[in-house]
């Protein structure tokens, strides 16, 4: 370590500053390749007129959920081959035995802050509140209990959101909190998290262009929509950094992004039809990420996570 009066060596100099190269050629691939995946969606009938393919799955969805949510996980490793990188720090350790807690808040955090911020919409908006789950009943069985249902929703959420989702949340997180926000960190921690959230809220955007989360029912749209999707992401990205740079490993990362898939329209059970989607009530509302916006706020402020320097490696 250099004493006060010491002139910086060029290993510290690199160390200190942001990797422009390789942050331009991760993000021209990840965007590269999102944003040419949504090019064959919307030239193949978009969100609402895909054809189905393999299971009777819509080809929208079967590219989103491979080529469009895999690519910054492509980025990551294309950056590391171009620019000769190497694979060292890749975060794929899982750490688990000394991370017990981050991984439980990874899974348990998610649908409990959702959960108050669907609640929060419908006190401010309580006409589109329907105690009874009217449209939900639809799909239920004769004479089938709603609490039954609820609880059944909440413990898939929780057994899906930890196994299948989480796997799909690796595709981003591999290249999102894995790389990224690592080559971000010499802006200063607080910022490099802004900064990626900002990132990933554009990263949506050419699919929620096409009505994805938003359809395009709203004020606005769909560029009230961009903004929304950013509010979102910078909010729940907070809490993915804080775990991943907490356990130095991308896996409590994917494990909470995948809850947050999991836990994503849990809203829908009680809400009536025409609910407005850019407020609610599903996370990407603006309304329900309100509690996600101030666990950010805290973890941002308080949190010793983010006022560590990061390490020189």
């Amino acid at each position: 370590m250099a004493t006060l009066g010491d002139a910086p060596t060029d290993s510290n100099a690199r160390a200190d500053s942001v990797e422009s190269r390789r942050v331009f050629i991760f993000l021209v691939v990840a965007f590269g390749l999102s944003g040419a995946t949504a090019l064959v969606v919307y030239a193949t009938g978009g969100l609402t007129d895909s054809p189905q393919v393999a299971f009777g799955l819509p080809l929208w969805l079967v590219l989103v959920s491979t080529f469009y949510m895999f690519s910054p996980a492509v980025a990551n490793v294309v950056t590391r081959v171009v620019t000769d990188e190497g694979w060292d720090n890749l975060r794929v350790r899982p750490a688990f035995r000394s991370n017990l807690r981050t991984y439980l808040l990874a899974w348990l955090a998610p649908g409990l802050l959702t959960t108050i911020g669907t609640v929060v919409f419908f006190v401010v908006f309580p006409v589109y509140f329907d105690p009874n789950a009217s449209a939900f009943r639809d799909v239920l069985p004769p004479g089938a209990p709603l609490e039954l249902v609820f609880g059944v929703q909440v413990l898939q959420g929780l057994l899906l959101g930890a196994t299948l989702n989480t796997v799909f949340a690796f595709g981003e997180e591999l290249g999102w909190r894995a790389y990224l926000l690592q080559k971000l960190l010499p802006l200063g921690r607080r910022r490099a998290v802004l900064v990626l959230g900002v990132i990933w809220g554009a990263w949506h955007w050419p699919i929620i262009a096409m009505g994805y989360n938003y359809g395009f029912d709203y004020v606005g749209a769909p560029w009230t929509g961009f903004l929304a999707m950013v509010w979102m992401t910078t909010a729940t990205g907070t809490f993915l950094a804080w775990l991943a740079l907490r356990a130095d490993s991308v896996w409590p990362a994917a494990l909470g992004h995948g809850m947050i898939n999991a836990f994503a329209g849990i809203g829908f059970i009680f809400a009536t039809s025409g609910a407005p989607s850019l407020l609610g009530p599903t996370v990407v509302g603006v309304v329900v990420a309100v509690p996600w916006v101030l666990l950010a706020i805290v973890l941002l402020i308080r949190s010793p996570v983010f006022r560590t320097s990061p390490p020189v490696r």
